[in-house]
């Protein structure tokens, strides 16, 4: 578990907990008020996100989902107190919908060095009752600090992202981040994660923390990604099997 995870300082009260070593390179966002604290997804679940945690506060902790993909959930074994979104309560609880040996199959579709003692072979993704389901428009009060979800779908159905309006801060899943955004799975919509894209963009949003890859994500990244969806959209190709467009920074595969 040695040196699995990386945690860098947002700033004096947000942390990112990432997992570079693995080519999905996922972000965990801890995120501490005065009562209480939020970590924003669990990761893959190879190592004990837990721990790290622990090892940062001492506050009670409720884990906030941005969506039910297994690299988003892996660690969610090691709480209490898990929110999801509505729409997607039965596939945290049981209805996970893909199979066991494509999970594992994306898990190590690159060669990795895991952490000892782990065994690919035996992973499992956490299927759990969740004990908070919330809506569009939910705030987690954490004491002193607020943090809404905003439910933006089109990775998923119950896609969220989660906005702290005072800092204008958005924690944005796997809605936006340098890298290939998708939308062509048969539980994917483009055109809902085009409205999607379009609703966080009108928030004026000043720090994008993304659920994948690089931390230094420019604020405008919204804006050229609401763009590249546009231009899908006029050219009649914002509908799966369409194929993967670049757009420089980012792609969109639909």
């Amino acid at each position: 578990m040695s040196g699995w995870f990386t945690v860098e300082e947002i700033d004096r009260d947000t942390f990112a907990i990432s997992e570079y070593r693995h080519w999905e390179e996922t972000h965990c966002y801890l995120l501490l008020g005065l009562e209480r604290a939020l970590l924003i997804d669990t990761g893959l679940g190879v190592a004990d996100i837990g721990a790290v945690v622990r090892g940062l506060t001492q506050l009670p902790v409720t884990v906030a989902t941005t969506h039910v993909h297994w690299d988003h959930i892996g660690g969610h074994r090691h709480f209490d107190a898990i929110a999801v979104h509505t729409l997607e309560r039965h596939w945290l609880d049981g209805q996970f919908p893909l199979p066991s040996a494509v999970v594992k199959g994306n898990l190590t579709a690159k060669p990795c060095a895991f952490p000892k003692g782990f065994d690919p072979e035996r992973y499992q993704v956490f299927q759990g009752a969740p004990q908070l389901v919330f809506d569009d428009g939910f705030q987690f009060d954490l004491g002193g600090r607020v943090v809404a979800a905003l439910h933006t779908p089109g990775h998923s159905p119950g896609h969220c992202c989660f906005y702290e309006a005072q800092r204008k801060y958005l924690y944005s899943g796997d809605l936006t981040y340098l890298g290939c955004l998708d939308a062509f799975y048969p539980t994917t919509d483009p055109r809902q994660f085009f409205e999607s894209v379009q609703k966080i963009n009108r928030l004026g949003i000043q720090r994008v923390l993304p659920g994948h890859h690089r931390l230094d994500v420019p604020a405008g990244l919204i804006g050229e990604i609401e763009r590249g969806f546009r231009q899908l959209e006029r050219t009649d190709r914002l509908k799966q099997g369409a194929g993967i467009f670049d757009f420089g920074s980012f792609q969109i595969h639909i």
